[in-house]
């Protein structure tokens, strides 16, 4: 009887190291999805049914947000010109909040999306007497700005987390790893579990 207990909760623990995260990526992904399609959802305010109660129409909140920055897309690289752009950042430096959380929204996003994307140089760092190394990925290369020539900023991702601390530190103490930068933040932000 024991050893069908054991067995049995052997088959549970198994179970359960491919259900919950399986199961916590795709709750995840479908509340991300739903939230945006329903608050980005205009079918209740444009369609009524026969009986002229507002139409809900599934995933046109996706549609419009995919049709939105497509759109923002084609009038920033066709249509907005220099000049524009000026009384954009003029307009925004009025707005010392505002510009604060949009400029580190952007700076974010681009370093993981934008045409000069900052986590793709992994690095290793040695960071004490005793051999203790760090994996990161540098961000600047040129400190001199700071005062600061021959030392490079290094961001280190915290595991299991989106937050992270960027380190300045000697350039000769920085040594690129030659793997993937994917690679690289996926094995530190999962706590080193994920496989190289």
């Amino acid at each position: 009887m024991k050893q069908i207990a054991r067995a049995l909760l052997r088959y549970f623990i198994k179970g359960l190291l491919i259900v919950v995260p399986l199961g916590a990526a795709f709750f995840l992904i479908f509340w991300a999805v739903k939230t945006i399609d329903t608050s980005l959802n205009l079918s209740d305010y444009l369609w009524t049914d026969a009986h002229g109660k507002p139409m809900y129409i599934p995933g046109l909140g996706i549609l419009n947000v995919i049709v939105i920055i497509l759109v923002a897309g084609i009038l920033v690289t066709n249509v907005v010109t220099d000049p524009i752009k000026r009384w954009f950042y003029r307009w925004l430096n009025r707005l010392p909040l505002f510009k604060f959380l949009y400029s580190s929204i952007k700076d974010l996003t681009e370093a993981f999306v934008g045409e000069e994307k900052k986590f793709n140089e992994p690095v290793l760092v040695e960071i004490n007497e005793f051999g203790v190394k760090k994996i990161g990925f540098v961000t600047q290369k040129d400190l001199t700005a700071l005062g600061l020539p021959g030392h490079v900023a290094v961001y280190f991702p915290w595991s299991y987390s989106f937050a992270g601390q960027v380190i300045i530190i000697s350039a000769d103490k920085v040594k690129p790893i030659d793997k993937s930068a994917a690679d690289m933040m996926k094995f530190v932000i999962s706590g080193g579990v994920s496989g190289l």
